[in-house]
């Protein structure tokens, strides 16, 4: 089969000819027709996340979309290694397929699922969004922070207040729900001040972190000490990407006066049962409420040329024939 193989860490996946894939007992052969390249398919491909494995050559990606032997249009996930996403077939756990509502097209799908697992699992089972709470989106100007501002919104967030560098890109978001702006191109001690005011006057319930690093520290910062906004309930602050540092510096007192509940999300903090839950619930409220996700999509046959050139702020989609 035709497919996008890695050879060599490092490197962009070649274009070319990989060993047709057989269902085991208990899986399905999907035959691909988009997969979208997220950071998590980029960090597996490159060896340099924690859940990569596996002997070179491999085929990459993480997820896509696509049609079962029986005609089922699903979405799937986690396919058997040394098989990936982008490949003409793969091998997928039959409990790793979920149908799609057929209002959602394959690139939409395919480009969505990664940003929306990122956002929809922390808020609908790790920390819950309750109505009377604000949810707070540090790093909304990337892929993953645009969808989890719309996905808060539409789960009832009483407020939905959103960060970013980019101050032009930030004005974009109250279009897409958000009700607060925070900038983060400004002092690191203002911010932590604003912070500190926005949990107090919305009442902060959930702080979803795609960014950690310096903004992270200032919003934990925030979050506690003597002036500490108090509520009824705890913040669940979870941490999901690292964009602005893998590590931060934490005093304890920050968390001891605070009440801040720390979590993570990624593979191994949920189980690949909820996170199929999840993605379903997902993919229903996506197609109802026409989720924004930008794409850029080429054929698979493209994917040594397209791998590091899409265009910020897009997601890259391969579409197999």
């Amino acid at each position: 089969m035709k497919a996008a193989i890695v050879r060599e860490l490092g490197r962009p996946p070649s274009y070319g000819d990989f060993e047709d894939p057989t269902a085991q007992p208990g899986e399905a052969l999907v035959s691909v027709r988009a997969a979208a390249v997220s950071p998590l398919a980029r960090s597996r491909a490159s060896g340099e996340h924690y859940s990569a494995r596996g002997a070179l050559p491999f085929v990459p990606g993480v997820d896509g979309v696509g049609r079962t032997a029986d005609g089922r249009r699903v979405f799937f996930a986690f396919a058997r290694a040394p098989f990936g996403s982008l490949a003409a077939l793969v091998p997928v756990d039959s409990d790793h397929l979920v149908d799609l509502p057929n209002t959602l097209d394959d690139v939409t799908a395919a480009a969505a699922a990664n940003p929306g697992m990122s956002c929809w699992v922390p808020l609908t089972q790790l920390a819950p969004v309750r109505a009377d709470e604000a949810v707070l989106v540090n790093g909304a100007t990337g892929i993953a922070g645009q969808m989890a501002v719309q996905v808060a919104k539409f789960l009832g967030a009483s407020k939905v207040i959103a960060t970013g560098r980019d101050e032009a890109k930030l004005r974009e978001h109250s279009d897409l729900g958000a009700d607060v702006l925070l900038p983060l191109n400004q002092p690191i001690e203002a911010f932590r001040d604003a912070v500190r005011k926005v949990a107090r006057d919305a009442r902060v319930g959930v702080v979803l972190d795609y960014l950690w690093g310096p903004s992270a520290e200032a919003i934990l910062r925030g979050l506690g000490g003597p002036d500490a906004p108090r509520g009824a309930s705890r913040v669940r602050f979870v941490q999901v990407g690292s964009m602005a540092g893998p590590t931060i510096t934490l005093a304890g007192p920050s968390l001891r006066s605070s009440g801040v509940e720390v979590l993570g999300s990624g593979l191994g903090s949920s189980t690949p049962e909820s996170l199929i839950t999840g993605i379903g619930q997902f993919f229903e409220a996506c197609a109802k409420a026409r989720f924004r996700v930008a794409s850029e999509t080429h054929p698979l046959s493209e994917v040594e040329r397209a791998w590091d050139s899409v265009a910020p702020g897009k997601r890259l989609v391969f579409t197999v024939p």
